[in-house]
């Protein structure tokens, strides 16, 4: 095997590392891969085992094989050749990838008797930020169970702000669900009864399935002047 070639090559605001290696000389194969973010975007591979066995072949020129194969994968880069099936790639790792849903104030979305969610939706491929996403809050198990909605902006943020509803005797849990073209999600956490609101646990790892069964919580007795404590449960 040869050594390879690798280049950063920017092409308007994103940065692409384009590889290329002598797969040789079993198989005989020289293999380029363009990388966005991590992710394999365009790939393209030669074989060159007539070259190998003919009287013309030596290491130097295998070596000119693969830096011509190379420097024609970034022009043809540069050149916008590939745009659709980086496009192409892109949008299926999106959609096998689905999106997240996060609590950006975890220790202080409730105050004053306030429910204040700062929430960020991002894509799970490549943690961009979801537009457009349409996200719901409730408290279930409230006396009344209210949903308050919003929409994510470009940086994939949306703030929900309602008043803590009258609370109910059984099982008490915030809800937060978003839904976009590229999936859905849902965090949960779980409310108890206490006099203040200690700093909650760290956001739950949130999957992308609809709202099912959570882990089990505690009973409250909570009335409208008592403050939930939240505890997260992620859904399955």
């Amino acid at each position: 095997m040869s050594s390879g070639f690798n280049t950063d090559a920017r092409v308007g605001e994103k940065v692409f590392h384009v590889q290329t290696e002598d797969r040789g000389p079993t198989p005989p194969i020289i293999d380029t891969v363009i990388y966005h973010n991590g992710m394999v975007v365009h790939r393209r591979s030669s074989e060159y085992g007539e070259f190998a066995a003919s009287p013309v072949f030596s290491p130097a020129e295998l070596r000119l094989l693969v830096e011509q194969q190379h420097r024609t994968a970034i022009d043809d880069l540069r050149a916008g050749t590939l745009d659709a099936e980086i496009a192409a790639s892109a949008e299926r790792a999106v959609r096998a990838g689905g999106i997240q849903v996060q609590l950006l104030n975890a220790t202080s979305w409730l105050s004053a008797g306030t429910v204040s969610l700062d929430l960020e939706i991002v894509r799970r491929a490549d943690r961009a930020p979801e537009a457009g996403a349409q996200v719901e809050a409730t408290i279930e198990g409230a006396i009344e169970e209210t949903r308050h909605s919003g929409t994510s902006d470009g940086t994939g943020r949306v703030k929900i702000e309602f008043p803590l509803p009258p609370l109910g005797k059984n099982d008490l849990a915030l809800v937060i669900h978003a839904k976009a073209e590229a999936g859905q999600d849902e965090i949960r956490f779980t409310m108890r009864s206490k006099s203040k609101v200690p700093p909650a646990t760290a956001p739950p790892n949130s999957s992308q399935s609809s709202p099912s069964s959570s882990s089990p919580r505690s009973p409250s007795g909570a009335s409208p002047n008592s403050a939930p404590t939240p505890s997260s449960t992620s859904s399955k």
